[in-house]
């Protein structure tokens, strides 16, 4: 799994979104990498990890996540959040700490978790992803942008980076949305042991600031808003994600 390694100071795994890589992170990671020795993951199929036969299973990745990782805070964005809260609860001697941005135990409605999204939205995205693969991505980055009050730098930074790094393998793509439709590691939060922040973006239209905030009160971890960010808060608003970052990794010790 690659892996670039960035700053100086005490280490932060950083874990990326859906159809990304490691590289989107950059207007946040020239940021934390004064203070952070950063460990950029891209996720198998996605990036430079794009020809690794790995399926986008949760206890493999992980496992393979933990062999190539020192033991750390995680920050997972979206799906790398999925991926962070599903690797705190099953190994937490191996993390520091977690933060999720804009991410959720849960994606979709379910009884008792009302701000999320129907499950619909990613099998709509599974059927167009076999029908027209770029088309697919660009209508997802256009939904991680919706909202943001800079939308539309947003949505030309994500358009300008997405492929950076080659185009993601379409079966992983659609693993990863099935990961998304299926997972909820909402029953093991009130036993997570480790410190944790969620940062949400109030404008964000795939994971609601609410389930955020339920999200945190189950595990008793902190909880942030960026008042005018969307899905990708670490593009819009680098300095105030950094910012929240930096004021809890000392509670991440």
């Amino acid at each position: 799994m690659h892996v670039d390694v960035v700053g100086k100071g005490p280490p932060l795994v950083m874990l990326h979104g859906w159809a990304m890589h490691g590289g989107i992170f950059r207007p946040l990671s020239q940021r934390l990498q004064q203070h952070f020795e950063l460990h950029l993951v891209d996720l198998p199929g996605h990036g430079h990890s794009r020809a690794l036969s790995l399926a986008l299973d949760r206890t493999q990745v992980i496992d393979q996540l933990l062999d190539a990782l020192p033991c750390a805070p995680w920050l997972g964005w979206s799906l790398g959040g999925l991926l962070a809260i599903e690797a705190a609860l099953l190994r937490p001697e191996r993390l520091q700490g977690l933060i999720v941005l804009c991410g959720s135990p849960c994606f979709v409605r379910r009884e008792h978790w009302p701000h999320a999204v129907e499950a619909e939205v990613f099998r709509q995205f599974a059927r167009d992803l076999a029908a027209d693969y770029a088309a697919t991505i660009d209508r997802f980055i256009a939904l991680e942008a919706h909202g943001s009050d800079q939308m539309r730098a947003d949505l030309r930074e994500l358009r300008a980076h997405v492929f950076d790094r080659g185009e993601p393998d379409p079966a992983i793509l659609s693993s990863g949305l099935s990961l998304l439709e299926q997972g909820d590691c909402r029953a093991g939060l009130s036993t997570l042991n480790l410190p944790s922040l969620w940062l949400a973006g109030r404008r964000d239209r795939l994971v609601p600031w609410q389930g955020m905030q339920q999200a945190a009160e189950l595990c008793g971890g902190a909880y942030a808003r960026i008042e005018s960010g969307g899905h990708a808060p670490f593009l819009s608003h680098a300095d105030e994600v950094a910012a929240l970052i930096y004021g809890f990794q000392p509670s991440c010790r």
